[in-house]
């Protein structure tokens, strides 16, 4: 719930002009006695006298007390007045919402009885006084006035009632003139919105007037004198508002209120008798003989708002005043009543086809609602029978409720929240009617209407979205038992929703309903029993909603969880806290928590912590007092939680911590020890929203730790006992000493060279640090400012050198926060340097590097010596510069301002001198000093300056002017490279040595030349230049210009074109956007803001680069925004803008500038930008006027296709595809969707080819803009699909439309030659119909029904194009009801041919056993019950079955037939009953063994079209016969026949589909049988095993041999396997040694060197596992082992690491953790260094994966701490050294052990070549600007090298503790000697190479300067652990 922010009024002193105040001030001077009056007056006159508004309310209320205090006797009338006078005077003065009115207000109704009247006659004269001289500026707050008397304030409506028709006339007047102004404010959208406000103000007072004077007006009609000037106004009136409602300029809300205006002023009029509701009915059905008893001078008026062609909304508006204005409570005056009643609902259901905007529908379903109210008012009139006509239609079942119910239906997924809420109460109160109508009926299972209601809405899909309101409608009226008993497997059905994002809101909405209003059933049905029936029916409740709930938990994938937790439990546990324990309990229970559940979820333990961070959070837990949570959990478990392999589970761990129903719950030391536990192995986390959950659940800690610790120093100032004292003072220090480790810890991480993610989530956390407690060095208890050296402060500027933009960013204002001191920038030189780097990076060719700059610079703006240093390098460049001088103890605001001028000034001089030598020379720009680097700092540090308040506004106008000059010479510059026809490959380059000259020559050629003309001639290369052109390489040679050589790329040139165009378009927007304009205290001028306008216009509409474009488009909209807040001339540019372009669109043709290609490139943009500055408040008729345009446009001409229409129907197609895209017009443009979609169907007839690429695209983005982005990778999913119903009901104009055209395209799809003629548009209709399905709950009368579309669909599947056949079948199925399936399947079959004969039409037959086929398919999934008896389906299957055999020549069809028998007869349970699938079986099986499956035809050679679907279709009947369910179809002998036919099937498709059955089958036996394992399956007999060995030995096919792997490895896992070789048996090592080969060999195929090592490494364990001693004898194993370290590197498919890590898991207790060390050391340590390769993976897929060995490992071998439960990779990799570590001694190999490991912490051998190398990549680092090489962003060895260096010291203290035998063999000297040196070289090497970088290479050189510290700390950690060896 979103809580609003309380607006305070804003009080205001009384502003009177001066001579009307000392007159006043004048009348109250009084002298002599102190009585009442007097005193009243002497209160007063000091009122008016002072000038403080507070004050003044205070006087006034004083001055009420007074007056209220006066007696009759008191004399001194004149005074008396003279106080009232200036009471009224200064009351009608004042502003609206001023509190001081109010106060006035109640002054005067606290006069006493006596002075009642002459208040009343005072204000009155004033009031008087403003009515009769109006000016226009004081109108709005005449009115205001009028209607404040109205509110709540007696004496103020008397005034009103008495000055009646004076107030009348002056709001007559008021709306006149504003309907007046209004015609004249076109365009001026500021102005015509306040106009609108000032026009319903005053409609609202006429209501208010109206309303609350009912007996005058009456009085005033009966009276002789003065009523026809009564009638005059008030007719006067009733034109105004019918002028408002017929007028659709006017806003929505104006409108509404003219309507609610019209029928109270005729009942105001007529009274309440019948006559006014036949007055009412008449202007609803817009007919004038109904008006016969309307007073005569009324009638005309009426007969206006009668007029035939009013606007829709008039009916809308009427029914919505018809139903707020008249009374419906109580009994109903008269028939007429009752007509109107009932003529109410029909007039609105009327509308709703007719009505196009979303926001009229809105109010259409606020209206309907409403008159369900006002019928409900009706029928529980208590006393009167309810009149018999009345009833019957309100009752459920009538005509009425169902038309109702079915806006409803197309309504309740409407994209408007408001409509969906209100069609949710619609549906409430029409049950409720229902309930009225019937009072007698009170069970539903007893009431037909609702029982079927209920079975029809739980029939629906679950994709539906309103189903679930309506359902929990049902449950809150008749009770949770009534859907429970209908569908008792609810509970779980809508628990399995959860996973779904866009389903979990509504489903646990409807399960809150269903489980609270259970528990109240159960609850009243037990009554007050004894305690064993309250544990009974709390039982059945736990069993009805907590057992499929903890079931979902522990067993679904973590994704399908998430919003169990956000929506669901908590709702549970606060309907039934004390649940809580019967889940702990449960879950604890079932398994040991720590064991895992299926393979992706999150167990019994993730459960757990699921369900206590849910209760933690609803303050469930009992507190933390008695032990942690109560006891409720053990220690161990949480942390074990907390370091868990999923990340869901640890969220939900720490979120237990973290989170606490009270924000002062004291933190305990447990909770931060806890804390300690998860952060190191948590802060590096590639996912961004575990991340951002981290980083959000650290922070209610520590909000907590605040709160809490201000409550404990609260309670230590409060006198206590001492040992309460000591305990909150130990709990202050706890929290300190916390603060400082985290501080510490997150400060540690920082280093170059730490991960992308890692410093991302510690800058998160320590800008939180800054944010709640302070880095200062202060008095403060929690101040962390000494816990901060200054290398951390380093360490956190060089992060603002990062590639990652967030990480810039959060460096930036982390440094802000640190202790100066810490920073050191008050020393100058540092200051200089920092400068220095700065300007240094805004000139580099990297882009990333400006933003550093951006930022450096930032950082500097606060310092005070920032002039001093600009001087300094001012001098050292040569410029003239002068910054401007500070004064002497400046604020704060002053040197920021001054530091950014002379930053801007300095760039500005900078980018001058640069963009004069560019002009001369573009290509050494581009390689030396690229302009938008200098461009972009200006931008970012104009971003951080207050313009409001600038001191310096002569020179920052100056600094404007230019600053806008050079913008345009820049873009001078490099436009002719972004305007060209072809930008991205620009500049040719040539590798022969050439001259400037040459080069100059190349860009003068630049210049744009294309036209449009690509529609009438085709482009001829200048053959002159071909040369040139064609041969484009990257380099080109040196240029000496100046004696600077350089080189440059094509790359370089573009990119520092487009990123000019875009910084240009950036600091432009900048300037127009926050810069105020010139008009006292401005910078920037009215011109100056046009010229931008024009300058942006002609980028959009002429750069071809989309970069460029794109990036115009954002400053362009800056400069949109700023306009619509101008000055008048301002807010009319857009307008103006618009109708130029569009009038240039429209003229477009090929000779025009706009670019026709590349999606008319700016155009789109353009106009987006001008139409997106639109108030979405106003009537938005730019956007209409704009969209009727283009739609004009955008259709085929009447007279055909010429050039000069065929340009701007391009143009126009394109621009309305950015539109309807465009998410900010939203809602706005779905009235013009219908048209769109017209538009781009008929596009696709036009023969131009531009043309229908371009309605292709306008197309797609319409399918998205109706049925929503696509959720899922199912194309067919439901959940984009709309019924039928709701479709045409919100897109009216499209049901002719697309039938017609439909009916064309059938029409062109037979014909009798066999000719192909495909109809353009029918692949597009099929696209669209196919998106639709008919609802359960559509009329079968309905207007709007799907039924006309079937005939043609079906028509369409007799095309000669295959995917035409395909998409017509897929579009049939939503048209036919499930229950009309059997009837419409009959009926197709009905049509096959019942024998072969002359003259059939297979494209016929194919498409329509395609359509049986779709339509079955459909029916298996969503009906769930077999076909009705008797529908004659087999017996038409029976009658055609030569279809599927060889008399049937096509292939085709008998594949399709072949499908259909596989769809009836394939599954284990059948759509047809026992003995009609038998037959089929019987009948299907005989074709098959006839079939060319089984005998081979020996003539026939490669199989011909659809041949090869045909075997497909036969295999796939044969699997079923053979595999799936052999016993269903005659036993063993065919099927092993069959099977043995498909494993030697030539076709390799065939084979593939044989073995994935195969494979499938024994996977599922597999889990069938995993409690006892059961011998091998019947249907795999011995022939069939040897047939499968043959083909694992023999098969050529990749694939096929990869399933026939697939299959051995789950044959495997059952036992020994016997392999043959035709006759011979192959030894298990000569098995090794084939498999072996294989894998080496299959590197090519993924798929098959993944199975070969699986099943080869399955093998390897098998084998070790039988013989562990004599395993290192086999001559395999070694190489086994390299092949499975060689599948482990960086550059390996993500698929083989995966399967790697499966492997080494697989092996981890067999061979890796084995005492017996069976493959020898250097094997084992090869895989064991693999295996920590993995655990660092960029790929968190593999990591995880990989991080699974731990769970293998022997229960002894592992740390006390350390679980065998699936834990993080990070802990599994320190779990791994350490115990590798224990190996090494377990082995006896602790000397060899050290020295390996030594070695890794050195880094490979090749690493002293590195340097050689890594010249080369410096010299190519220029060229190219982007390619980086493969990083792993995840991985980081610096933290890698200090934990191997921490065990390996551990390990050799061990090893000297336990004297093991050490390392002074001569050996391990040797090789100590050799790895010293190699050490020593290694971090001399680096060390000279880390001197020789510049100045601050953590900026100038980020990746080389991180690449060679590592290289130094490994030589160093190196020599280390070498120098403790000796």
């Amino acid at each position: 719930m979103v809580v609003k922010k309380k607006t305070t009024a804003k009080v205001e002193a009384v502003v009177l002009d001066e001579e009307k105040l000392h007159k006043l001030i004048a009348s109250l001077s009084v002298d002599g006695a102190e009585d009442g009056v007097r005193q009243v007056a002497q209160t007063l006159q000091t009122c008016l006298e002072l000038s403080e508004p507070v004050q003044q309310i205070q006087l006034v209320k004083k001055a009420g007390s007074q007056l209220e205090a006066l007696s009759e006797e008191e004399p001194d009338g004149a005074l008396l007045q003279a106080c009232l006078h200036a009471l009224s005077l200064v009351y009608t003065s004042l502003q609206a919402k001023n509190p001081l009115r109010r106060a006035i207000a109640s002054a005067l109704s606290s006069a006493p009885a006596w002075l009642q009247e002459q208040a009343v006659s005072s204000l009155s004269a004033c009031l008087s006084d403003c009515l009769s001289n109006p000016t226009s500026e004081r109108c709005p707050h005449i009115v205001d006035t009028i209607a404040a008397c109205l509110d709540g304030f007696t004496l103020g409506e008397r005034c009103i009632n008495k000055l009646l028709p004076e107030v009348l006339q002056f709001l007559h007047k008021g709306l006149s003139e504003y309907l007046h102004q209004n015609s004249g404010l076109t365009g001026r959208h500021i102005a015509q919105a306040q106009l609108m406000h000032s026009c319903l103000a005053a409609v609202k007072a006429s209501v208010l007037v109206i309303q609350r004077s009912q007996g005058t007006i009456g009085a005033g009609l009966r009276a002789e004198q003065n009523r026809c000037r009564l009638e005059d106004t008030l007719s006067s009136l009733l034109g105004c508002y019918t002028h408002i409602l017929t007028d659709e300029e006017f806003v929505q809300s104006v409108q509404s209120t003219a309507g609610l205006a019209v029928v109270l002023l005729i009942r105001s009029v007529m009274g309440c008798g019948d006559e006014v509701a036949s007055v009412v009915c008449s202007l609803l059905r817009s007919s004038a003989p109904g008006l016969d008893s309307a007073p005569r001078w009324l009638k005309p008026c009426c007969e206006g708002l009668c007029a035939s062609g009013r606007p829709p909304g008039v009916s809308l508006y009427l029914c919505h005043g018809a139903l707020a204005m008249l009374s419906w409570k109580g009994a109903l005056p008269g028939p007429q009543w009752e007509r109107l009643l009932l003529l109410v609902p029909n007039t609105l259901l009327d509308l709703d086809v007719s009505i196009k905007e979303s926001s009229t529908a809105m109010v259409v379903a606020r209206v309907l609602t409403l008159w369900s109210s006002a019928a409900l008012d009706c029928l529980q009139a208590g006393g009167q029978p309810c009149p018999p006509r009345l009833q019957q239609s309100l009752s459920g079942g009538s005509e009425l409720q169902r038309h109702l119910l079915e806006h409803i239906y197309s309504h309740w997924e409407h994209p408007l929240d408001g409509v969906r809420h209100q069609t949710r109460s619609l549906f409430r109160n029409l049950l409720l009617l229902h309930q009225h109508a019937n009072p007698s009926v009170s069970d539903p299972a007893e009431d037909p209407y609702v029982a079927e209601l209920t079975r029809s809405l739980l029939g629906l899909e679950w994709h539906m979205r309103g189903k679930y309101g309506s359902l929990g409608c049902l449950v809150e009226l008749y009770g949770a038992g009534h859907l429970l008993h209908i569908r008792p497997e609810l509970p779980s059905c809508l628990v399995g929703l959860m996973g779904d994002q866009t389903l979990a809101p509504y489903a646990s909405d409807l399960l809150e309903r269903l489980f609270v209003s259970h528990k109240a059933q159960l609850a009243s049905e037990a009554g007050a029993v004894d305690e064993t029936a309250t544990w009974d029916w709390m039982e059945c409740w736990h069993q009805t909603w907590v057992t499929p709930l903890l079931q979902v938990l522990c067993r679904a994938r973590l994704g399908q969880t998430t919003y169990i937790l956000d929506y669901f439990l908590p709702k549970l546990l606060r309907c039934s806290p004390s649940s809580l324990a019967h889940m702990v309990q449960a879950l604890q229970d079932t398994t040991p928590p720590c064991s895992q559940g299926p393979s992706g979820s999150r167990g019994a333990l993730g459960a757990l912590m699921t369900c206590l961070r849910a209760a933690r959070a609803q303050g469930v837990v009992p507190s933390s007092k008695e032990g942690l949570w109560g006891g409720l959990v053990p220690l161990s478990l949480l942390q074990q939680a907390l370091v868990h392999k999923h990340d869901q589970v640890r969220m939900d761990a720490l979120g237990l911590v973290c989170e606490s129903h009270r924000s002062t719950e004291a933190v305990t030391s447990q909770e931060m020890d806890l804390i300690r536990h998860f952060l190191p192995p948590n802060l590096n986390s590639q996912a961004p929203g575990v991340r951002q959950q981290t980083v959000s659940l650290v922070k209610k800690l520590l909000c907590r730790m605040k709160d809490s610790a201000l409550l404990l120093q609260k309670r230590l100032i409060q006198e206590r006992e001492q040992e309460q004292r000591d305990g909150d003072q130990h709990t202050l220090h706890l929290y300190k000493e916390f603060l400082r480790w985290l501080c510490m810890r997150l400060l540690e991480v920082l280093l170059p060279g730490s991960s992308f993610s890692k410093c991302l989530t510690a800058l998160h956390l320590l800008c939180l640090l800054g944010e709640l407690f302070t880095f200062s060095t202060g008095p403060d208890v929690f101040a962390l400012g000494e816990a901060v050296t200054s290398a951390h402060a380093q360490n956190v500027l060089y992060c603002v050198a990062s590639n990652f933009l967030e990480v810039k960013q959060l460096a930036s204002t982390l440094l802000r926060q640190l202790p100066p001191p810490a920073m050191g920038l008050q020393v100058p030189e540092r200051t200089r340097r920092i400068l220095q780097a700065a300007l240094d990076l805004s000139t580099s060719t990297k882009p990333f590097d400006s933003v550093t700059a951006a930022h450096l610079l930032h950082l500097l703006l606060h310092q005070p010596n920032l002039g001093l240093a600009l001087l300094h390098c001012a001098q050292e460049q040569g410029l003239e510069f002068r910054p401007p001088s500070l004064p002497t103890q400046p604020s704060e605001a002053v040197v920021l301002e001054l530091n950014t001028l002379a930053v801007v000034q300095f760039l500005l001089r900078c980018l001058q001198s640069e963009v004069s030598r560019s002009e001369a020379s573009l290509l050494q720009a581009a390689a030396s000093y690229p302009l938008y680097g200098r461009a972009h700092c200006i931008t970012a540090v104009l971003q951080h300056l207050n313009t409001e308040s600038l001191s310096q506004t002569e020179q920052w106008r100056r600094v404007v002017s230019e600053l806008v000059a050079v913008c345009y010479r820049m873009s001078d510059v490099v436009s002719p490279v972004v305007q060209s026809s072809s930008p991205e490959g620009l500049i040719p380059m040539d590798t022969d040595s050439e001259t400037t000259a040459g080069l100059q020559r190349i860009l003068q050629e630049i210049q744009p030349r294309d036209t449009n003309d690509f529609f009438t001639s085709a482009r001829e290369l200048d053959t002159a230049h071909c040369d040139h052109t064609q041969t484009r390489t990257t380099h080109t040679p040196s240029l000496n210009t100046g004696g600077e050589g350089y080189r440059v790329t094509a790359q370089m040139v573009l990119v520092c074109c487009w990123r000019s165009m875009k910084e240009v378009a950036m600091l432009l927007g900048q300037l127009c956007q926050s810069l105020p304009l010139h008009t006292q205290s401005g910078l920037i001028t009215e011109e100056q803001v046009e010229g931008v306008g024009l300058y942006f216009r002609q980028q959009l509409l002429q750069s071809r680069h989309r970069g460029a474009f794109e990036l115009a488009y954002v400053g362009f909209v800056r400069l949109t925004d700023m306009l619509c807040s101008g000055s008048p001339a301002l807010q009319q540019l857009p307008a103006r803008w618009l109708s130029e372009v569009l009038e240039e669109v429209k003229s477009s043709d090929p000779s025009s500038k706009l670019c026709a290609t590349r999606r008319s490139a700016g155009i789109p943009f353009y106009i987006q930008a001008l139409l997106s500055s639109e108030p979405k408040s106003s009537s938005c008729s730019l956007l209409k006027m704009t969209m009727r345009e283009l739609i004009a446009l955008a259709e085929p001409s009447a007279s055909g296709t010429t050039d000069s229409s065929t340009v701007p129907q391009v143009h126009a197609l394109n621009i309305l595809r950015a539109l309807y895209r465009d998410t900010r017009l939203g809602e706005n443009v779905i009235p013009f969707v219908s048209d769109g979609m017209q538009a781009a169907v008929l596009g696709f007839t036009s023969p131009v080819w531009a043309v229908r690429n371009s309605s292709t695209l306008l197309f797609s983005t319409l399918i998205t803009r109706i049925f929503g982005v696509k959720k899922g990778k199912d194309e067919h999913s439901k959940k984009n699909r709309m019924t039928g119903r709701e479709f045409f009901t919100r897109f009216p104009a499209l049901y002719p439309f697309l039938l017609n055209q439909l009916e064309e395209a059938a029409a062109t799809v037979e014909s009798v030659s066999g000719q192909v003629k495909l109809h353009p548009s029918l692949f597009l209709l099929l696209l669209v119909l196919s998106r639709l399905y008919p609802s359960p709950m559509d009329g079968s009368s309905s207007p709007l029904g799907l039924a006309p579309f079937m005939p043609f669909i079906i028509r369409c599947g007799h095309s000669a194009v295959y995917r035409a056949r395909e998409m017509a079948a897929r579009a049939l199925v939503p048209f036919v009801l499930v229950t009309q399936v059997p009837s419409t399947v009959h009926s197709l079959l009905q049509e096959l041919p019942a024998q072969p004969g002359p003259g059939i039409q297979h494209n016929h037959i194919h498409g329509t056993l395609l359509q049986v086929l779709f339509l079955l398919r459909s029916y298996q999934t969503d009906s769930h019950r077999p076909l009705p008896a008797g529908s004659g389906i087999t017996e038409g299957l029976h009658r055609r079955m030569w279809l599927a055999s060889r008399h049937n020549g096509c292939e085709v069809t008998r594949g399709a037939f072949l499908d259909v028998l596989v769809c009836l007869c394939g599954p284990k349970i059948s759509l047809l009953d026992d003995s009609e699938v038998g037959d089929l079986r019987r009948e299907a099986l005989s074709v098959l063994m006839a079939s060319e499956l089984v005998t081979p035809d020996s003539s026939s050679t490669a199989p011909g079209p659809g041949g090869t679907q045909y075997l497909l279709s036969l295999a796939r009947v044969a699997l079923s016969a053979s595999v799936e369910i052999p016993e269903l179809w005659g036993g063993p002998g065919p099927a092993s026949r069959l099977l043995r036919c498909l494993l030697q099937c030539p076709q390799y498709e065939v084979r593939e589909l044989a073995l994935e059955g195969v494979l499938r089958r024994l996977q599922e036996e597999e889990e069938e049988e995993e409690e006892e394992k059961k011998r091998r399956p019947e249907w795999l007999d011995q022939t069939t095993l040897s047939n499968l060995t043959g083909l694992a030995l023999h098969e050529t096919h990749p694939q096929c041999l990869a399933k026939v792997l697939a299959v051995f490895r789950v044959l495997s896992s059952r036992g020994e396997l016997e392999w043959r070789d035709g006759a011979d048996i192959l030894s298990q090592e000569e098995a090794l040694l084939r498999l072996l080969a294989l894998a080496q060999d299959s590197a090519h195929s993924v798929e098959l060197h993944c199975a070969a090592l699986t099943l080869l490494s399955q093998l390897v364990v098998q084998l070790v596992n039988s013989n562990p001693q004599g395993a290192s004898a086999v001559a395999c194993l070694a190489e086994w082992g390299s092949l499975v370290c060689s599948c482990c590197g960086e550059e390996q498919p993500v698929e083989v690491k995966l399967t790697a890590a499966e492997v080494l898991v697989s092996c981890t207790a067999t061979v890796l953790t084995s005492a017996h060390l069976p493959l020898g050391l250097s094997t084992s340590l090869s895989l064991w260094r693999s295996l920590f390769t993995l655990l660092q993976d960029e790929d968190q897929d593999v990591r995880d994966s990989a991080s699974d060995f731990i769970s293998n490992v022997p229960a002894p071998l592992l740390r006390t701490d350390v679980t065998g439960a699936s834990v993080c990779p990070p802990v599994a990799l320190d779990s791994g050294v350490g115990l590798l570590c224990r190996l090494f001694e377990l082995w006896g190999q602790t000397p060899a052990g050290v020295l390996a490991l030594t070695e890794w912490l050195l880094g490979d051998e090749d690493a002293g070549e590195e340097a050689v190398a890594d010249e080369a990549t410096v010299l190519d680092e220029e060229d190219f600007l982007f390619e980086k090489g493969d990083l792993n962003l995840w991985a980081e060895p610096v933290q890698w090298v200090k934990l191997l260096h921490g065990h390996v010291g551990s390990l050799i203290l061990a090893s000297k503790r336990t004297r093991a035998p050490g390392f002074s063999g001569p050996d391990q000297v040797h090789r100590i000697r050799t790895l010293s040196t190699r050490a020593r070289t290694q971090a001399l090497g680096s060390q000279r190479a880390l001197d020789s970088l510049p100045a601050l290479p953590q900026f100038s050189s980020t990746m080389e300067h991180a690449r060679l510290l590592l290289r130094h700390q490994r030589a160093t950690l190196a020599l280390d652990v070498l120098e403790r060896l000796r």
